[in-house]
């Protein structure tokens, strides 16, 4: 008897996933094709949580049930360790928002506060505008030419694939304020960060310098930027009074929701993908960043479907990324010395199509980077020559030496909607979204199952 019920425990575990799998990867190809064709995951979990949830500013209420929600979803789709990994944080909450020219063409202004914004007083203040072209002609100027007045920047954002506009026209968001503080401005407006004409204004986050009193800081929609800048060119004072009344509520709750696709070979590593899942509190954060939440969850459950992988992969969906990048600060500061985490990327820069690839693997992955750019290139993505930074939330990781993969987005329209009230679900295209799936597929399964060791990327360059 004991022969023959050992040649039966032997077929079951032959026939077994876990013994299939070992001995038959799944093919990447035909991974990235089906997601291709036929993913709907994504699409669900994006209009889920903009319509579930909605804006999901963090720190608040309304981010913790963002936060509820997604530990709901992972676990209904089978991942394995759900849970969340809360930090504190101070929370900025928005209050009411009003610009208009007094003198000397009197008329309304669509305005919105910049993120740590100062308040006016509740009936507002009015002051002469003074302008100023960039930052650097702010800096330049004598502080009795600011002193008392409010602030008005343009340097205007032209649109770009690559999204590269936003770092160097982003300075009057970012450093506007502190300086103006400094030269004792009543308050800022600037011309939004942005490349649409829609009457919507962009807000964001902006951080005054240590020391700096925090004075009222708005955005001005680009048609109302261009059109202050008209009355101001016929050469009389302009006269604008200003609303804006923010506060600060202390410190709330965040937190990051981690899931994991458990891997076979604990000793091979973990890759780190993933979106933020708190958005801006003016649209439903639909491509900022649902769509990368989206994106990044429904590739790894592809690889879940198609059996377990050798490496571990966690999809992270980090909180208050908006506001300082608290959660991918935090989860840096709690697991950087796990000692685990072989390969990390991120998805935030909308749902448009994935274009580029950039990577900063060591030099002994060299072959692993061939095949990955083998499995993209039918998806229409080239291969570029950057190095991979991570995105916002991973970007420590990639700093600190760890291997990265970015897949970039065109990010042509992106910044029509970024961080405006048009940030919403209809701004996504299905197609388009699928296309990031079946790229981020693609890359999990040849890192995910790649027989060779992922190198740091550090020790790599160290070698060179």
């Amino acid at each position: 008897m004991k022969k023959p019920l050992l040649l039966i425990a032997f077929a079951a575990f032959a026939l077994s996933p876990a013994s299939a799998f070992q001995t038959s990867q799944p093919d990447p190809a035909a991974l990235r094709d089906a997601a291709l064709a036929s993913d709907t995951v994504a699409w669900d979990l994006l209009e889920g949580l903009t319509t579930e949830v909605g804006q999901r500013m963090a720190g608040t209420e309304a981010e913790a049930r963002a936060r509820d929600w997604a530990v709901r979803r992972l676990t209904a789709l089978g991942f394995a360790n759900v849970h969340i990994e809360a930090f504190d944080m101070p929370v900025w909450v928005r209050g009411e928002e009003r610009a208009e020219i007094v003198a000397p063409f009197p008329q309304n202004l669509v305005v919105t506060a910049l993120g740590n914004s100062g308040a006016t007083p509740v009936r507002g203040i009015e002051a002469e505008v003074v302008y100023f072209e960039t930052v650097a002609a702010l800096e330049a100027a004598p502080d009795s030419a600011v002193r008392g007045r409010i602030v008005f920047i343009t340097h205007a954002m032209q649109a770009n694939q690559d999204g590269s506009g936003y770092g160097p026209f982003g300075a009057p968001r970012r450093r506007g304020p502190s300086v103006a503080s400094r030269k004792g401005a009543a308050a800022i407006v600037i011309r939004s960060i942005g490349t649409d004409y829609h009457r919507n204004p962009h807000t964001g986050v902006q951080t005054f310098d240590e020391g700096v009193r925090p004075i009222p800081a708005g955005a001005l929609s680009i048609p109302d930027a261009e059109q202050l800048q008209r009355i101001l060119r016929r050469g009389q004072p302009v006269r604008m009074r200003l609303v804006l009344t923010p506060r600060n509520i202390g410190r709330r709750q965040s937190g990051n929701v981690v899931a994991e696709v458990p891997g076979t070979d604990p000793s091979a590593g973990v890759i780190v993908i993933g979106g933020h899942l708190d958005s801006w509190d003016l649209g439903t954060g639909a491509i900022d960043n649902a769509a990368g939440v989206a994106i990044t969850t429904a590739a790894a459950h592809r690889i879940m479907q198609a059996g377990r992988p050798r490496r571990t992969i966690r999809v992270v969906l980090f909180g208050a990324e908006e506001v300082g990048v608290f959660g991918g600060n935090a989860y840096f500061a709690a697991h950087r010395n796990d000692g685990n985490v072989v390969l990390v990327g991120e998805s935030d820069f909308g749902a448009d199509r994935v274009w580029r690839m950039t990577t900063n693997l060591a030099p002994a992955n060299t072959a692993l980077g061939d095949r990955i750019n083998a499995l993209l290139a039918p998806l229409g993505i080239v291969r570029g020559r950057d190095r991979a930074n991570a995105g916002a939330d991973l970007g420590a990781w990639a700093n600190a030496g760890i291997a990265a993969i970015d897949l970039n987005q065109d990010g042509t329209r992106y910044f029509d909607y970024h961080h405006t009230p048009d940030d919403t679900l209809d701004k996504v295209d299905p197609a388009q979204l699928r296309q990031n799936v079946a790229a981020w597929t693609a890359v999990l399964a040849a890192t995910a199952n790649a027989p060779e060791r992922i190198e740091p990327a550090g020790v790599a360059a160290a070698r060179q």
